[in-house]
C-alpha cells in the first residue's frame, strides 16, 4: 500500500485535486480524539489518498496543525502530495518548507497556473525543483489539466527522498521567508506592462473602505428579493395551493371510506404536517444557491477582510465571519467550521454565537407568518429578523468579550482567492446535497413528529377526543403557556410548537399543520395579532437551536457549555421577544392617539 499525505493551504485547490484523484472511493471519519475531519480515498487498490486539513504552518496552534503534524510524524506516509497556489508561492512556500523537515518525498502540484499567466508570471519548473529538492508537476485541478501527470506519477511509485533536507531547517519563520525569496528571485520572473487583472479592478469597489458595505447590503438585498418575490416564494406559494386545492382534497376523497381516525392521521397528521414543510423546499434552495454562488465565486472571503474591524470588537478575528454566514445555512456545520480558527477563545465564543444567524430551518415559520400578517412587506420583514440575529450576536460578543472571554487576540489570517465564475455542476451539487438534507428531514424527522403531534392532539388517557383543547397535547401546552403570555403568544398551541422546534426547527410549522388542521391564514390570526406575531418570529430566531445542533456542541465543547449555551440562548429569546412585544405595543397605542388627537382637531 502506497499512503500519500495530501497537504495544501486553505483555497488552494486541495478539495478539487482530492476528488479527481478518489472519485467516489472516498471515506469520511474523525481523526481519533478531535472532531477533525479524516478523509481517505483510494486512486487505486494499493494507493490511498489521505486528505490532511487545509494549513498554512505546522506550528500546532489549531487542531487541523495537531493532526496534520502527529500523522506525518506516526503515520506511514511514503509520499507528501503539497498543492500549492502558483501564484502565491511567496507564501505557500512557508509550508512546504515545513514538510521538508519531515524527509519524505515531496511531489509539490502548482496549481493555479492559468492565473499566473494572466499575471504575467513564468516560473522555471526545473529550477524550482532543484532549488526545493522536490517533484514539480504543474496543473489547473479546476479545468482537470496536468492531474493525468500526478496520477501517472502516483502509479510509478519509486519516490525518492530529498537529498539536501537539512538545510530546510530554519530557526526562524523570518529565515525560512529570507529563503524563499531567495529561491522564488531565482527562478521566477514577472512581465512587465501587464494590464489590470478583472480582480483588481473589482477589489477596487468591492474592498474599497467606503463602498464595500453598501455593495455588501445591496447584494444581500438582491439575494432576498430573488428568494421571496422573483423565484423561491412564487414557486412556494404554487406549491402550496396544490397541496391545499388538490392533494389534500383527493386523499379526502379517498379516504372516505376508511375510519375517521385514520383518515386524520394521513391527511390531518402526514400529509398537511410534512406537505406544508416540503412546499418551502424551494424558497430554501434559492437562498442556498445565493449563498452558494457569492461563496464559489471569491466574494464571501472579501466579506471576512471587510468584516475583521467588525469582528475585533466582539473580541474575534474577521475568519469568524465565515462561520457566521455558514449558520445561515444550518448550526451545525457552522459550529463544526468554528473549529478552524486558531485558538480556544475564538472557536468557543464562536460556537456561543452561530446559533442566533438565522439557519434555513428556521425560514419556513418566518415565510408563513410574514406571508399571513405582513403581505405587502414579507421580504422586509423576513431580512429585518436576519439582520436583528446579526444585531443580537454582536452586542453579546461585546458583553462576552470584556467579561468571559477577556483574553488577548488572535492575528487574522485568510486566503484572498481571484474572482472565479462559479461552477454549475459544483452548484448543483450542492443545492442537491441541501435538497436531499431537506427532503430527508422531512421524511424522518418531521413525519414522526406530525404523527407524534396529531396523536397527543387527538387523543387524551380515555381516548380519542372530538375537540382539540381536550387533548394531552393541550394539557402539556397550558402548562407551557403562562410562560409566553408576557410575550403575546400565551396560548398552548404555539407553546406546544415551540417544544416541537427543539427537535428541528420546521417542526414548528409542521405542529401549527397538525393542531390546528386547516388553513394557517385563516386561523394564525385569531391567535396573535400583528405584533404578537412578530414577537413570536423573533423568539423563533432566538430560542434554543434543534437538537442536532445541541448534540454537535456537547461533542465539540462538552456538556457545562452545552448547557450554558441552551439556557442561556431561552434567556436571550424570552428577553428579547418580552421587549418588541411591550414596546411594540406602547409605540403603537402612543401612535394610535396621536393620530387620533390630531384628527380631533384639525
Amino acid at each position: 500500500m502506497i499512503n500519500v499525505a495530501l497537504l495544501g493551504n486553505p483555497n488552494v485547490g486541495k478539495t478539487t485535486l482530492y476528488n479527481l484523484l478518489t472519485g467516489s472511493n472516498q471515506y469520511v471519519g474523525n481523526w481519533p480524539g478531535v472532531t477533525v475531519d479524516k478523509k481517505e480515498g483510494f486512486l487505486l487498490e494499493n494507493i490511498k489518498i489521505v486528505d490532511l486539513p487545509g494549513i498554512y504552518a505546522m506550528d500546532t496552534f489549531s487542531n487541523e496543525e495537531k493532526v496534520s503534524k502527529q500523522f506525518l510524524e506516526e503515520g506511514d506516509v511514503d509520499l507528501i502530495l503539497n498543492i500549492v497556489d502558483a501564484s502565491n508561492l511567496n507564501r505557500n512556500l512557508y509550508l512546504t518548507t515545513q514538510l521538508k523537515q519531515f524527509n519524505k518525498p515531496i511531489i509539490l502540484a502548482l496549481n493555479m497556473i492559468d492565473v499566473c499567466e494572466n499575471k504575467g508570471i513564468v516560473i522555471d519548473y526545473d529550477k524550482l525543483s532543484k532549488e526545493l529538492d522536490v517533484e514539480v508537476i504543474p496543473i489547473i485541478a479546476g479545468k482537470n489539466v496536468g492531474v493525468d501527470k500526478v496520477k501517472e506519477r502516483l502509479r510509478e511509485g519509486n519516490f525518492t527522498k530529498p537529498l539536501n533536507h537539512r538545510k530546510f531547517d530554519f530557526s526562524s519563520e523570518k529565515e525560512a521567508y529570507k529563503f524563499i525569496e531567495n529561491v522564488l528571485k531565482s527562478c521566477m520572473t514577472i512581465r512587465d506592462n501587464l494590464q489590470e487583472s478583472i480582480t483588481e479592478k473589482l477589489d477596487k469597489f468591492v474592498l474599497h473602505p467606503v463602498l464595500a458595505y453598501p455593495i455588501f447590503l445591496l447584494l444581500m438585498a438582491l439575494m432576498f428579493q430573488l428568494t421571496f418575490s422573483w423565484v423561491g416564494q412564487p414557486i412556494s406559494d404554487f406549491l402550496d395551493d396544490l397541496l391545499n386545492n388538490n392533494i389534500i382534497p383527493t386523499a379526502h376523497q379517498l379516504l372516505s371510506n376508511s375510519s375517521d381516525w385514520f383518515s386524520s392521521l394521513i391527511v390531518d397528521g402526514i400529509i398537511s404536517g410534512v406537505g406544508g414543510i416540503i412546499v418551502l423546499l424551494p424558497i430554501i434552495l434559492v437562498l442556498f444557491i445565493c449563498i452558494t454562488i457569492l461563496e464559489d465565486s471569491g466574494y464571501m472571503a472579501r466579506v471576512a477582510f471587510m468584516m475583521d474591524k467588525l469582528m475585533r470588537k466582539m473580541g474575534l478575528s474577521g475568519k469568524a465571519f465565515i462561520p457566521m454566514i455558514i449558520g445561515f445555512g444550518c448550526t451545525v456545520p457552522a459550529i463544526m467550521t468554528a473549529r478552524t480558527l486558531e485558538s480556544e477563545k475564538d472557536r468557543k465564543l464562536t460556537a456561543l454565537l452561530v446559533p442566533f444567524m438565522s439557519c434555513n430551518a428556521r425560514l419556513p415559520v418566518y415565510t408563513v407568518f410574514a406571508a399571513v400578517f405582513f403581505e405587502s412587506h414579507r421580504g422586509l420583514v423576513v431580512s429585518s429578523l436576519y439582520l436583528l440575529g446579526v444585531l443580537v450576536a454582536f452586542l453579546l460578543g461585546i458583553l462576552f468579550k470584556n467579561t468571559y472571554f477577556k483574553k488577548d487576540e488572535e492575528p487574522f489570517i485568510i486566503e484572498i482567492p481571484e474572482y472565479k465564475m462559479p461552477k454549475i455542476s459544483s452548484i448543483y451539487k450542492q443545492t442537491l446535497d441541501k435538497a436531499s438534507g431537506f427532503l430527508q428531514k422531512a421524511a424522518t424527522i418531521i413525519f414522526a413528529m406530525s404523527v407524534v403531534v396529531w396523536f397527543l392532539s387527538n387523543f387524551n388517557l380515555h381516548g380519542m377526543v372530538n375537540q382539540v383543547d381536550d387533548s394531552i397535547l393541550a394539557s402539556i401546552g397550558n402548562v407551557l403557556a403562562p410562560v409566553f403570555k408576557p410575550l403575546g403568544f400565551g396560548n398552548w398551541q404555539s407553546a406546544v410548537s415551540l417544544l416541537s422546534g427543539l427537535l428541528a426547527k420546521e417542526s414548528v410549522l409542521a405542529s401549527m399543520q397538525v393542531i390546528f388542521a386547516g388553513d394557517l391564514s385563516v386561523i394564525l390570526p385569531i391567535h396573535f395579532t400583528n405584533i404578537s406575531a412578530y414577537a413570536f418570529l423573533v423568539f423563533i430566531l432566538l430560542y434554543t437551536p434543534c437538537i442536532s445542533t445541541i448534540g454537535t456542541m456537547q461533542k465539540e465543547y462538552g456538556s457545562k457549555l452545552t448547557l450554558f449555551s441552551i439556557f442561556f440562548q431561552l434567556i436571550v429569546a424570552w428577553i428579547a421577544s418580552f421587549l418588541v412585544f411591550n414596546l411594540g405595543g406602547f409605540l403603537y397605542n402612543l401612535v394610535h392617539l396621536f393620530l387620533k388627537a390630531n384628527s380631533l382637531f384639525f
